[in-house]
């Protein structure tokens, strides 16, 4: 609810906070990259901005493509006039979007655009069970923090990428915007690719969900993302603060039946009953793992001894079964905590550079909350309930101007922004995303001017 238990989204509250609140001059450098049409530089692209495609959708859905802006008064001009109730940012393109129909087949096509991903809760509906469908709570959120953290090791680990941006949709997930400029660049084969190393949780809607095929030894991204998650999957998904999956036996039965060996699944059972009000769930965890684990290792002894008897006696050994068998039991352990815990993409998002995806900072018309921004280094310190909507904002903007004409306020004036509580939201998107790629862009444009300087002086 609003601060002031009023409306949380209305146009008039949209009209406020476009007018007030939206933090347009972050949004421009955001969305320049150094590439301000204003700029006196040589190292400038000033037909940039004016070539990437913003989307609005208006007041009774209707739905409005190809919009772009000359320069960044335009930008502010139209959003204020067409008071969006979501804006989606799309690709750079050959030629400015609102010329698309006036060039010839094939001259208007996407030359560059930030990597993305989208994770949605809905995705998880297969293994969360305290929420369902467009329903998000405390409980199931922190499927977004151990997808969010997973995911963003990978990206800067594994690709090297450095400038990520994380923000909160507005109601049941998460977006991932990569801005390194080799990442921009991507073409559609290689965000397919990258999309595709990311996707270990496979399966269509109706089909259920399952870890794709796993190889031992581990490949060391997914030994890396095992690590982080497991103690998340313990403090998430097995307790009754979380998913409940080790909390009785109706849920741990699930967690059971996907044990691959025969009588290990009972044995569990039988004793976890015995022991169902002395016993917390990590300790279930803990006996599953080692049930599974010392199967396994007899598995494999037993694999060794015969090919030992095959060797002795000439045969040709013939032994794929018995090492499958071990290999599935080493693997179970990573494909229970990947199954719960690792991220969902809807990757038809992420292998397609003309995709637009949702603005930051935007209003979600449901709810009303603000698209904010969020610190993943504390990703599980994030609280969707606590991102202020729009009600609650406009609240705050008159609660300050009240405070300002009351005598002895103290009141030292200064933007509205600042005096409501989207200032943390817009400086965490000062200080941990825009200025290290500002700075990384700046020190490109150098490296470039040097490197034209030289050519020139070396002719």
């Amino acid at each position: 609810m609003a601060a002031d238990d009023g409306p949380s989204f209305s146009e008039e509250l949209l009209r406020v906070y476009y007018q007030r609140l939206f933090p347009y001059d972050q949004m421009w450098r955001w969305l320049c990259y150094g590439n301000d049409p204003l700029s006196s530089s040589g190292q400038v692209d000033k037909t940039y901005i004016n070539r990437r495609e913003m989307s609005f959708t208006i007041a009774n859905d209707i739905y409005i493509r190809y919009q772009c802006f000359k320069d960044k008064a335009d930008m502010v001009a139209q959003i204020q006039k067409m008071q969006p109730h979501k804006m989606d940012i799309g690709a750079v393109f050959s030629v400015p979007p609102r010329d698309h129909a006036t060039v010839k087949a094939g001259a208007f096509k996407p030359v560059e655009r930030e990597l993305v991903f989208d994770i949605d809760l809905t995705d998880y509906d297969d293994v969360r069970t305290c929420c369902s469908g467009a329903k998000v709570c405390g409980r199931c959120w922190g499927y977004m923090a151990m997808a969010m953290k997973v995911m963003d090791a990978s990206l800067r680990d594994d690709f090297g990428f450095k400038h990520i941006l994380w923000v909160f949709s507005g109601r049941r997930g998460v977006h991932c915007w990569v801005c390194d400029d080799n990442a921009r660049r991507l073409p559609n084969d290689a965000r397919s690719a990258v999309a595709a190393y990311l996707s270990v949780v496979a399966g269509g809607e109706g089909k259920g969900k399952k870890v794709a095929s796993l190889t031992w030894p581990l490949h060391h991204a997914l030994q890396r993302a095992y690590d982080a998650l497991e103690p998340m999957f313990r403090e998430n998904i097995i307790g009754e603060d979380g998913q409940g999956l080790l909390a009785d036996p109706e849920n741990w039965r699930k967690l059971l039946r996907t044990i691959p060996y025969d009588g290990v699944a009972d044995d569990l059972d039988a004793s976890w009953q015995a022991a169902q009000f002395s016993q917390t769930p990590e300790q279930r965890w803990q006996e599953a793992v080692s049930a599974v684990m010392a199967r396994a290792d007899k598995e494999a002894q037993r694999q060794r001894n015969k090919k030992s008897k095959t060797a002795s006696s000439g045969g040709s050994g013939g032994g794929e079964e018995g090492k499958g068998t071990a290999t599935s039991g080493y693997l179970w352990k990573y494909e229970a905590v990947f199954t719960h815990a690792y991220p969902r993409l809807d990757v038809n998002v992420s292998t397609h550079m003309n995709h637009l995806l949702k603005s930051p900072f935007v209003a979600h018309p449901k709810t009303g909350r603000v698209c904010v921004p969020i610190n993943c280094a504390r990703a599980e310190e994030f609280d969707p309930f606590s991102v202020p909507t729009l009600g609650q904002l406009v609240a705050e903007i008159d609660a300050n101007a009240a405070s300002q004409s009351s005598p002895g306020s103290g009141d030292s004036g200064g933007a509205d922004i600042e005096r409501t509580s989207l200032h943390k939201y817009v400086q965490c998107f000062e200080a941990s995303f825009l200025r290290p790629l500002s700075a990384a862009i700046r020190k490109a444009q150098r490296d470039a001017a040097d490197r034209e300087a030289a050519v020139t002086v070396d002719f």
